[in-house]
């Protein structure tokens, strides 16, 4: 044997693939009877998965269609060299129910600091409440020497009445920095005002 001849008899055969396989690479050629295929085979365990994350029955089924549609989109994208039909239509069903719960609580939190901030008195409002007891125009210079990070913590945790943590959590900020930041604009304050310590 020539090594040529060794080296094609010793190399091992390509993987058998699957019919699953087979229908998803008709797909890519634009197959719509491969797809029916596809689709039967893959929704059932799709859904499963899907719900799995979601929990929520509708969402569930929203989220299976929009995989089956971008399995439809994106078949040429498949290598069978790389793994399973079933393997590649799985990841992508939990990449994209993991992207619908992160949207999801992406969107709760934005309700929630929306309706922080809808609780909050206008700054007018804060600023009567201090006029009773100190100069109005002293206040107003005094607050606007502080940074906007000092100002807005010492507005929300003292005017507002909120906690540290919910002063860190509505400015998106550590605690840490937070606490800083009222400590320093409440110096800042107290020096300008002329109180003593």
């Amino acid at each position: 044997m020539r090594p040529t001849e060794r080296a094609h008899a010793a190399a091992p055969p390509p993987p058998s693939r699957s019919g699953l396989d087979e229908h998803l690479l008709d797909v890519a050629r634009g197959d719509q009877d491969a797809f029916t295929r596809v689709y039967d085979a893959v929704s059932g365990p799709v859904f499963g998965l899907v719900r799995n994350v979601l929990r929520d029955p509708a969402q569930s089924e929203e989220v299976t269609q929009e995989v089956l549609v971008e399995v439809w989109r994106t078949a040429a994208r498949f290598r069978p060299d790389k793994g399973s039909a079933m393997t590649w239509v799985m990841t992508l069903a939990h990449r994209r129910a993991v992207d619908r719960v992160r949207s999801a609580q992406a969107a709760a939190e934005r309700e929630h600091k929306a309706a922080l901030l809808a609780e909050m008195p206008a700054y007018d409002e804060v600023t009567e409440r201090v006029e009773t007891r100190l100069e109005q125009q002293r206040v107003r210079r005094c607050l606007s020497a502080l940074t906007k990070l000092q100002r807005e913590s010492v507005t929300l945790a003292y005017y507002r009445g909120l906690t540290y943590s919910e002063v860190a959590q509505l400015l998106a900020l550590p605690l840490g920095t937070v606490k800083t930041r009222l400590r320093d604009g409440l110096i800042r304050l107290r020096d300008c005002l002329g109180v003593s310590a």
